[in-house]
């Protein structure tokens, strides 16, 4: 069923779900939540998909992936995360860097150092780049020790699902995460993004989390149906976040 967000989380229900290190990272760097946060993160934590529609620099991205580097870092707490990749953020656009820069490689970063001060130990948690030009050396180190998130495009999703040596990386993946999904949904790019999520969601063997992402988007529900895919004919459950 395709339904709308209507709980906004207060900043306070959000922070008490997250890991406690998690948790006050984000409340020394943030003394409130944006739109996309109140509404996503916690419904994403709960293991629902959702699509967030916001303008850009609204924190969406943040938003879907606070709950999960949460998850991983409670994992990695404990001495308990694998060698396997547990996301997957896929982007039409080759020019990634910024945007996971700011949203994940900094966040991770803060997150360890104050783990350290406060003398907690913790594994690290990896994330890696995987497109076609990812030289022949990274994607031999990634099949060796792959990332817990892997950031791709849509073709190479694709090769990498069909790949022998690397699917088996892909087979315990929990979050799904598109961005920039409104430019997928009526090109020949998403029609074969939506096979790929289709192989993952069979090589996982469970019904990963999806997450969409998008700043212009409509109409809704159509999107929102291209994100989660059909079973038995029937259009999976999708949250849709409208914080337009």
């Amino acid at each position: 069923m395709i339904s709308r967000a209507e709980r906004r989380y207060s900043y306070e229900e959000v922070l008490s779900r997250l890991d406690p290190t998690v948790a006050e990272w984000f409340s020394a760097n943030f003394s409130s939540l944006s739109p996309p946060q109140e509404y996503a993160v916690v419904p994403i934590l709960e293991g629902k998909n959702v699509l967030v529609s916001s303008p850009t620099g609204t924190g969406k991205t943040l938003a879907a992936f606070l709950g999960i580097v949460s998850r991983l870092f409670s994992l990695a707490r404990r001495g308990e995360l694998e060698d396997r990749i547990y996301a997957v953020y896929v982007s039409p656009l080759r020019a990634l860097n910024n945007d996971i820069y700011r949203n994940l490689e900094i966040p991770l970063r803060e997150i360890y150092q104050l783990a350290r001060e406060r003398g907690i130990e913790a594994q690290e948690i990896r994330h890696a780049v995987r497109t076609g030009d990812t030289p022949p050396s990274e994607r031999q180190r990634q099949l060796r020790k792959p990332p817990h998130i892997l950031i791709t495009t849509p073709e190479t999703l694709a090769i990498i699902l069909v790949a022998p040596k690397f699917r088996r990386h892909l087979e315990g993946v929990e979050w799904v995460i598109v961005d920039e999904i409104h430019s997928l949904v009526e090109n020949k790019r998403g029609v074969h993004l939506s096979l790929s999520l289709e192989r993952l969601e069979e090589l996982a063997g469970r019904s990963p989390v999806r997450i969409g992402l998008s700043a212009t988007i409509n109409p809704l529900d159509v999107v929102a149906e291209f994100l989660v895919g059909y079973e038995d004919g029937r259009p999976r459950d999708c949250l849709i976040v409208d914080a337009r």
